[in-house]
């Protein structure tokens, strides 16, 4: 009857990370896509991780994801951002090789077992009983059956570009758009909304007077985001520059607004926030005198440099025109100029945290399609449907992150019971208990899932598995062994600036200090050193110990709401002390517990207590009934014996 256990719909970063899932769980898969040569293909920035973004390309390599391994072989220059700031808020960024990404993934998927490619276009899906998801139907009218479908379409759905006035049909130059699928959701009654992004301009390298630029370089020390990656770069590591607009490039801007599609009212869909276009910048931020921008090479065998932070949608002669006033562009030539794509999605209240829709059974979503922005939030994702999906069709239990265990927990919880109504990106901020989601305790946070998912193979385990015990026997080496206040230490440590001792101080006790760190431990006299991702995360745990205490009873009391189920049918309509607003908002979303019902735009603390008495009430409604029809039988069976 099934063609195939699992389709995968499209073979952006979402799509990729699905199908890697569902065929590394031993199911049969199929990736559709309409053009097979752009796998993995970045669209705009050529670079992966960043702040959050970063904790998440780890989380997803903990997990059995590609992301991270592919990042750390196609690498052009590493960065670890926010290193003067508290650990929590740190997070890697790899400028990638494009060209090299493609391949790498394209070369992966092909050796991949229980994996094929398809380069068609899907223009439906197939729906039996009502609302069971059983299959793809293509643009050649040919159909092709399976027992879940993921559809990760990106930018796609309904999908126009936008340069000035000028409109294409298309996700991005060189991709048409998909249409039929959207309008297909619509019918059975998803809310579909339109978004923006854009990007900016490629320009040529040899046009570009690269003597006036800043060389802003990456990081000596290299840290792979994958635990199964050498460590050291695998390709030639290069700059960026950095260069500014001016007051002359923001008034050619101003002067030519009415020539944006975004200004002149063409462009509907909401925009990201936190990456606007040059337009929106230079009339948001009219105090500005300049912005700066990144010149970014897109990899090591190409001319194309990426313009960072100059995206637009005017036209092209306005684009040339302003590009010259920016340092160093004096005679630049373009590639390819900037465009804005506005696109169809699913407003993601109508998933549930599996990432199955609520409306259709067996249809998982994932990606832009669900309001995010971002290659990494996009294969969070697809990684995440892929899992469950495969878990569902082998009757599984499915997998829900919580929001106190990964980045990607609270990226599916924000879309799930908040929704979206802009691109969504992933920002620390997001997160409430961050102190706890850093990126160098991921192992710690994740492994034993891992392990549970069995998508890593028994050698990958065994690296996590090595790693983690080295972790924990230097913690313990640490609190073990002690330090003695000898005349040669006490010279030392005042040597250092650092506070004699008065007694003996175990080695952990030392680290606590500020201004001490793994390093200056081995140089009084600790026996030996791990690598430095191990005396990373352990010199993060014993100096934030105090406040990762505090975070850890906090996580304690909110997972006492997170256990709290709620009927899936519960009728809100009958709760008294609920406004109209908050019934209409709970019987939207419906949420799975107590703590997710508090997280839904709207929903005061009154409501929640409300939600609470009256399921005691009925607790104790169904108790007494229980206890009533227990004397009424045991009344009747006195009655028989006598």
């Amino acid at each position: 009857m099934f063609n195939y256990d699992v389709i995968v719909v499209g073979a952006g970063h979402a799509g990729i990370e699905a199908c890697l899932a569902t065929a590394r769980l031993g199911l049969k898969t199929l990736m559709v896509t309409s053009n097979i040569s752009r796998i993995g293909y970045m669209s705009c920035n050529p670079s992966i991780g960043g702040l959050a973004k970063g904790h998440m390309v780890r989380e997803l390599d903990v997990l059995g994801g590609q992301m991270g391994l592919a990042a750390d072989a196609t690498c052009i220059q590493y960065k670890r951002l926010n290193l003067s700031k508290g650990p929590a808020v740190r997070g890697t960024r790899m400028q990638s090789d494009k060209a090299k990404y493609i391949s790498y993934m394209t070369e992966l998927l092909r050796s991949e077992p229980n994996l094929s490619l398809l380069e068609q276009e899907v223009k439906s899906v197939i729906i039996e009983q009502g609302n069971i998801v059983n299959g793809v139907t293509l643009s050649d009218g040919s159909s092709i059956r399976a027992k879940a479908v993921i559809v990760t379409t990106g930018t796609f759905l309904n999908a126009v570009m936008h340069i000035g006035f000028n409109q294409i049909a298309g996700g991005r130059v060189g991709d048409s758009a998909s249409i039929g699928l959207s309008d297909q959701l619509k019918d059975f009654g998803f809310q579909v909304q339109r978004l923006k992004t854009g990007t900016p301009a490629r320009l040529d390298k040899n046009s570009i007077n690269w003597d006036k630029l800043i060389p802003q370089w990456g990081d000596s020390n290299f840290y792979p985001f994958s635990y199964r990656s050498p460590k050291a770069p695998q390709l030639s590591q290069v700059a960026c520059y950095l260069s500014r607009t001016s007051e002359v490039t923001h008034d050619i801007i101003r002067s030519n607004l009415h020539k944006s599609p975004l200004y002149g009212g063409v462009i509907e869909g909401v925009g990201p926030r936190y990456c606007p276009s040059i337009e929106d910048k230079i009339v948001k931020f009219a105090d500005r005198t300049s912005h700066q921008t990144f010149l970014e090479p897109e990899g090591l065998d190409t001319n194309s440099i990426y313009l960072q932070g100059i995206s637009t949608s005017l036209p092209e002669d306005v684009q040339m025109q302003f590009l010259k006033t920016i340092e160093g562009l004096e005679n630049v030539k373009v590639l390819r100029y900037g465009y804005a794509v506005e696109y169809d999605f699913v407003l993601p209240t109508q998933i549930y945290h599996t990432l199955e829709t609520r409306p259709l059974q067996n249809l998982f979503l994932a990606g832009q399609i669900n309001g995010t922005s971002g290659y990494e939030e996009a294969a969070a994702q697809g990684f995440m449907a892929g899992v469950n999906a495969a878990f569902k069709i082998s009757e599984r239990d499915q997998i829900v992150l919580g929001r106190d265990q990964a980045y990607i927990g609270v990226l599916i919880d924000d879309l799930v019971t908040k929704g979206t109504s802009e691109p969504y990106r992933m920002l620390t901020s997001r997160a409430e208990h961050r102190l706890v989601l850093r990126e160098d305790n991921t192992l710690d946070r994740l492994f034993r899932l891992t392990q549970d998912i069995g998508i890593l193979p028994p050698k990958h385990l065994d690296i996590l598995s090595r790693f983690d015990s080295e972790r924990v026997e230097f913690l313990s080496l640490l609190k073990s062994k002690r330090l003695y206040p000898t005349a040669q230490l006490q010279d030392i440590l005042s040597s250092k600036g650092t506070t004699v001792l008065s007694k003996s101080i175990t080695f952990e006790e030392m680290l606590r200090r500020p201004e001490v760190n793994c390093n200056f431990l081995f140089d009084i006299g600790l026996p030996h050193l791990p690598p430095p991702e191990v005396c990373e995360a352990v010199e993060i745990e014993v100096k934030y110990s105090g406040y990762i205490k505090k975070q850890l009873e906090l996580i304690e009391q909110t997972q006492k709401l997170e256990k709290h189920l709620l009927p899936p049918d519960l009728d809100y309509s009958l709760i008294k002390g609920l406004s109209i607003e908050e019934v209409e908002k709970l019987s939207k979303v419906k949420p799975r517990t107590i703590g997710q019902a508090q997280r839904v735009s709207g929903v005061n603390p009154s409501a929640i207590q409300s939600i609470l008495v009256y399921l005691k009430l009925k607790e104790r409604a169904g108790l007494n009934e229980s206890t009533r029809r227990s004397k009424i039988n045991q009344s009747s069976v006195t009655v028989e014996n006598s």
